[in-house]
């Protein structure tokens, strides 16, 4: 009975309604579904909402479009208690891998905008007033002039175009770097049509750095054209200025300008201003948020707006709104971080090492930054600084070691770097009207991933020559695996260092390589770039500890190969670790004996790897990608 007036309150068709309730009993009849049924259901009702049904006119449309948001509000769970649930729906009911990544690209998404309303408050009401300051509503007749925008209706209108245009551009609607740029576009858009509203001095706040040095002069005349305050905004809240006037000038413009094209947006297309003026604002803000619910419903994404709302506590499951609090003051549930949120937000910020295998001494003391926006910043500003002056293209000094090598593998590392450029580019396009916003974004990231690439092949060629003399290294560097392996590191940075945390092992899936040679490349990365900073060398760290503890040992995996042809036999533990380690009875080696736990996190937490051989210091790019020798500890080691 609660069911059929849950699916009435959401006006649910019929083929939906019976397909949620027979999955649900299937469920409930194999499996002990702890918790409110009505949550249970609820995944039910979601997973059949998105299937495709046919039409009126012809073929299929994808999803019945029914809010998630609605059906979470009439079902009373809470955002955090869905995916939680979901999670384990998925599982039950063995639904396909591209559900579920659609299911996990939700939760990413709504991660991104949990992180970025927190920092959205505290910048707004830096640059506006307090909405406590605004003038109460007066009644008015129909025939009455419309009214000046309050700040609050300011504050709502701003974050309904920010998530509007962060979901018309999917390729950065989980990118926490890029969405942040785009929401300070947002504001400086914003903030220039206040600075041409008649209650300009109702809006903003007289304290804002940002204000033109005449604003409080009787005489302050407005300029045709709106000031750009990107460089301000991201001096005081941590921005990088270079990236937000990039996605301001080739992106969010193209974007505002169509809104102005369609309508959406009423006012001055030829300066984008205008839309804050009392004749327009209503209709600008009546067309912004149905053209937003036209676009969730579509996708079957979440309404974002509900971090606008009275109950986005009870709805979200977690996140103490602050907007009404005075800044420096801390309510008792500001204090009390939300534990459900906090595991989100843990997924933007550094992992902690627990059980480090390599690269302990590489990571650097803590920076000073603490928020994921500002970690996710700096970060980002460490690889500019480390990628300054750099070209995508062999130094001249690379290109004469290329050149001094018996056979040059010049060519064949650059048409080897194009064809990984055209399979990143294809794999990550998205379609639709913002199409080449996607194509745009991969193509930057594969230029970057490019100088970062030529950059590490020179440090590590310059070592092993140091350390191995005039040996000729030919044979190496036409190994195709190393430089796959190596430049699929580097595109892992980058996108690790735009939106964390990463999307591991998305990089060695698309270009078919097993993670068994990616991960003999890590450490080889890791000692020739001193320039990482410490939550790239954590990430590298916990994809390493990924592919030891379970990646390598999947069934098809070449370990199992290389295992064979080494008739079926691995390195006993004597074989592989230095003599320190190993436990001793009645003074003699515990010979054959398996490492205990307890000995394995020793040397583990001394930064030895269970991987690395007897040599001191670690294997090095000969070690690893040369022929076996004929030494059979080395050869089974290998």
């Amino acid at each position: 009975q609660r069911y059929e007036e849950l699916c009435r309150s959401l006006n649910m068709d019929e083929r939906a309604r019976a397909e949620a309730w027979l999955s649900y009993q299937s469920m409930r009849r194999n499996y002990t579904l702890e918790g409110n049924d009505m949550h249970w259901l609820a995944c039910a009702l979601y997973v059949a909402c998105r299937k495709a049904i046919p039409t009126v006119s012809r073929g299929t449309a994808e999803g019945n479009y029914v809010s998630l948001t609605r059906i979470l509000r009439c079902s009373d769970q809470s955002l955090i208690e869905f995916f939680n649930k979901m999670k384990k729906w998925e599982d039950m009911a063995n639904l396909p891998s591209q559900f579920r990544e659609r299911t996990e690209r939700l939760e990413r998404n709504f991660t991104v905008s949990a992180v970025i309303f927190k920092k959205y408050e505290p910048i707004f009401q830096d640059i506006f007033r307090y909405p406590q300051e605004d003038q109460p509503r007066q009644q008015r007749g129909r025939k009455q002039r419309r009214q000046p925008c309050t700040v609050t209706e300011v504050f709502q209108f701003c974050w309904v175009l920010f998530v509007h245009a962060k979901g018309n551009f999917p390729m950065i609607s989980d990118d926490l770097v890029n969405s942040y740029h785009l929401l300070l576009c947002a504001l400086d858009l914003v903030y220039g049509n206040a600075l041409q509203c008649p209650n300009r001095k109702e809006l903003l706040n007289p304290n804002f750095k940002g204000l033109p040095e005449d604003f409080h002069s009787k005489d302050y005349k407005v300029s045709s054209d709106p000031p750009c305050i990107i460089e301000k905004l991201c001096s005081l809240h941590y921005g990088l200025v270079l990236e937000a006037k990039g996605i301001k000038e080739h992106f969010w413009k193209p974007y505002i300008r169509k809104l102005f094209d369609k309508k959406l947006l009423k006012g001055k297309d030829e300066n984008l201003t205008g839309f804050l003026d009392p004749g327009n604002f209503g209709d600008s803000v009546k067309a912004i948020n149905k053209a937003y619910e036209e676009y969730v419903l579509s996708v079957g994404n979440l309404d974002e707006r509900i971090f606008l709302g009275e109950d986005a506590d009870e709805e979200i499951g977690t996140l103490t709104r602050c907007l009404n609090t005075p800044s420096g003051l801390e309510t008792a549930e500001r204090v009390q971080v939300k534990h459900n949120l906090q595991q989100h937000f843990d997924r933007s910020k550094s992992l902690r090492i627990t059980t480090p295998l390599t690269g302990r001494k590489y990571i650097k003391e803590s920076n000073p930054y603490v928020t994921p926006v500002s970690i996710a910043t700096y970060s980002l500003s460490r690889l500019h600084t480390m990628l300054a002056g750099l070209k995508n293209a062999p130094s001249e000094n690379l290109e004469q070691i290329l050149r001094s090598c018996s056979r040059d593998p010049s060519q064949s590392i650059a048409n080897r770097v194009k064809e990984m450029h055209d399979v990143y580019c294809q794999s990550t396009q998205s379609e639709g009207e913002f199409s080449n916003f996607s194509k745009d974004v991969a193509s930057k990231h594969f230029r970057l991933a490019e100088m970062l690439y030529y950059k590490v092949l020179e440090s590590v060629i310059e070592q092993e020559r140091k350390r191995l003399g005039d040996t000729d290294l030919s044979a190496i560097l036409e190994q195709d695996v190393f430089h796959r392996s190596l430049l699929a590191c580097c595109l892992e940075i980058i996108t690790f260092t735009y939106n964390p945390p990463g999307n591991f092992p998305f990089i060695t899936e698309i270009f078919d390589i097993p993670v068994y040679h990616f991960y003999k490349v890590i450490e080889v990365f890791i000692r020739a770039e001193d320039g990482l900073c410490r939550e790239v060398v954590k990430h590298l760290n916990h994809i390493e500890e990924q592919i030891l503890e379970s990646m390598a040992w999947k069934q098809g995996s070449v370990l199992w190969d290389r295992i064979r042809e080494n008739e079926n036999k691995v390195p006993t533990c004597e074989e592989v670790m230095p003599p320190q380690y190993f436990e001793r009875s009645a003074g003699s080696s515990v010979v054959g004996s398996p490492l205990t736990p307890r000995r394995i996190n020793e040397v583990r937490a001394e930064g030895g790897g269970l991987g690395k051989g007897l040599s001191s210091p670690p294997a090095s790019l000969y070690d690893r990608y040369s022929s076996p020798t004929a030494n059979p500890t080395r050869r089974r080691l290998f």
